[in-house]
Formats: C-alpha cells, structure tokens, sequence
C-alpha cells in the first residue's frame, strides 16, 4: 500500500472515531466495514458476482469431496454436541443455543463426553472436530482457537489414562437373559422406567444397531397373535428388514408385553418409537438419537450391578448367541439380525456360541 493510500485510510478512520452520529462499534466491526468499502471500490459489479459465484462453487466441491463416513461421523458430533446442551439446560434452566461454541462449552463438552458417556479419548478428540467444523461449515461459526486449544488441554491427561485409552476396545459384551432380568428388576419407576425396558428388549429381539433402534416407528411394529412384526428401517446404507419378535415366556424379559405396555403409557400410536423424556417426566417429540440409545442400554445395565460394561451392541450380540445355543438356525438368525451370508462378525458370534457344544477338552476321559 503506497503512502498516499495508507494516509487517506487514516483519515478515514479518525473521520469514524469522531462521527458522533454513528452508533458506536468496535474497532474490529470498523475495519470490517472499511474494508468492504475498500472491496467495492476496488472491484466492479461484475467482478464480485465472479468472485461470490466462484466462492459458492468451492464450497460445494469441497462438500462433495468429503466422504459419506465423514459426512455422518459429523452428523453424529453435532447430535452429540447438541444432547449435551439439553443436559446441560436440565441442569441449569437455561438452555444455550448450539451455536454457543466457546471455550467454556467446549471443555464441558469433553468433560461430559468422559464422565456421562465414558467416551475413550480418542473419539473425544474425533468429537471436538466434528463439532469445530460443522459449526464452521453449517452455521457459519468460527470457533476461537483459544476454545479448541482448552479442550485438547482438557482431553491431554485423559490420553495419558490406560483405563480410559481402553475404552471402546475389543468386542462388545453379549448380554444374557439373565443380565436382562437383572435389568429389568432395577429399572426405574415412572414412564422413563418403561421405556427403558421395551427399549432394551426391542433391541434384543429385533438382533437391532443402536442406529435402527432409534429409527423404529410406532407404526411399524404391528401386535399379530404370535408377538410383534416389526419393520427395522434402512440405516446407514442397509436395507431395511421385516422381523418377528415372539412373546416371551418370562414377563420380565417379554418384548412383547414391554412394548405394548411402554406404548399404552405413552399415548403413541405413529412417529418415533422410542421418546426422549426430560428429568420432570416430559416427553419429547422427535426420535431417540444412536447415542442415547446406547446410553440408556449402559445406564440401566450399570443401575443393575451388571459386572461387565454393555453397551448398544450387546444386545445384539446377545440375541444372536442366545439363539444359537437354543438350537436356531444360522439362517433364522441372519435373517434377524440382517447380517450377510458371509459375515465374519456374524461367524465370530457363531463360534462363540458354539465354543461349549461338543468342546475337543470335553469327556475325553479326564
């Protein structure tokens, strides 16, 4: 910038300074203005409908370039990102808009995330990107860098935890008839206490993800004589499936009887199947997210003793060696549980529960 240029933008803003008639502003949103003063002196009509069109252009291509996984890893950040705000109006009255994404959100974020949903620190720090880029991306907030610095320093002694840094490994725990009765002895009293119950036994009876259990509707799952025909939504890419839960002979682990007994409490009859329900009773009216359902599924599992942690999958995984050491079917149980013919994580279920029938150690004289 020449000498002459430099002394007229100095002249140009002491003319701001002493303008009385002009509301008063920040020096920042000053050399915002002036700079776009600038901008429009230095380019024509023409050459900024170029520029915004070519802007426009790179957004979409770098939208396009980002990978389906990545696209829904985010979506998931954000839902995350999104129930912790409600945890967090629950526990002060005031709820924060989403966009509040500030130093002080941000390592509360990271804290919930390890205390409520014992997250292990690696998918806490994939968690602090996905929020920073869709608030980015989505809503137009840039997220000060002084708030991800504080939440890495946050998340830094969490990596340094063994027991934390295990966190999410290795398979997940199946869960027995035994541990659901368990379950459903401890479950809490009220609404949110049925609810939790037909939850957890849906899942185990429809083989279900965390992801299609919170997409079932009311109005696909139908009572027939037999139990339930429930249709299990298309998820993530997978086709959708029509399974058939029977009735159970136990009233406490029952899927049957749990369902139709959460669905008369709640007056639903279409939408989402499973409810958020606040700590006043209140139920929501949009659909529990993945994330919640898992978190439902852990609590209780923790509410009731349970020795070993379970998660969302456990019931899936629990579903299908149950029914294999009952005697069912490979077939019947894919059918169920939506796996394909050569799945090695269904044929590592199989083999677990075969790993007891015939055992090579077992009546060989010792």
């Amino acid at each position: 910038m020449n000498e002459e240029r430099r002394q007229e933008l100095i002249a140009r803003m002491g003319n701001e300074i002493v303008n009385t008639e002009r509301p008063l502003e920040s020096l920042g949103q000053k050399a915002e203005r002036i700079e776009a003063a600038n901008r429009v002196e230095l380019y024509d009509a023409a050459t900024l409908a170029v520029l915004a069109a070519m802007e426009k252009a790179a957004d979409e291509h770098l939208d396009r370039i980002i990978p389906d996984n990545t696209k829904r890893g985010y979506a998931n950040d954000w839902a995350l990102w999104e129930e912790f705000h409600d945890w967090l109006a629950e526990r002060t009255g005031q709820r924060l808009p989403s966009t509040a994404v500030t130093k002080g959100t941000l390592v509360g974020f990271v804290v919930w995330l390890d205390t409520i949903k014992a997250a292990a620190p690696s998918s806490i720090d994939r968690r602090i990107t996905g929020v920073t880029v869709t608030a980015r991306n989505e809503h137009g907030v840039e997220v000060p860098k002084v708030a991800t610095v504080a939440a890495r320093q946050a998340l830094k002694p969490l990596k340094n935890d063994p027991e934390r840094m295990a966190r999410g490994r290795g398979p997940a725990a199946a869960v027995t008839p035994e541990q659901l009765r368990q379950m459903s002895v401890a479950a809490a009293a009220g609404l949110t206490g049925l609810r939790d119950r037909a939850l957890w036994l849906m899942a185990f009876g429809i083989a279900g993800r965390s992801a299609e259990v919170a997409a079932l509707r009311a109005d696909g799952i139908t009572l027939v004589s037999h139990g339930l025909d429930v249709n299990v939504p298309a998820v993530k890419g997978r086709p959708p499936r029509d399974v058939v839960v029977a009735y159970g002979k136990n009233p406490d682990t029952c899927p049957v009887r749990a369902w139709q007994i959460w669905r008369a409490a709640a007056g639903i009859t279409t939408g989402p199947a499973f409810l958020p329900i606040d700590a006043r009773g209140n139920m929501g009216g949009r659909a529990l997210s993945p994330e919640a359902v898992r978190e439902i599924i852990a609590r209780n599992a923790e509410r009731a003793g349970i020795a070993v942690r379970l998660t969302g999958h456990s019931m899936r995984a629990g579903f299908i060696t149950t029914s294999r050491r009952a005697g069912k079917r490979e077939e019947k149980i894919r059918a169920q549980s939506g796996h394909a013919a050569n799945s090695p994580a269904f044929w590592g279920y199989i083999r677990e529960a075969d790993k007891w029938t015939d055992a090579a150690s077992e009546d060989i004289g010792l």
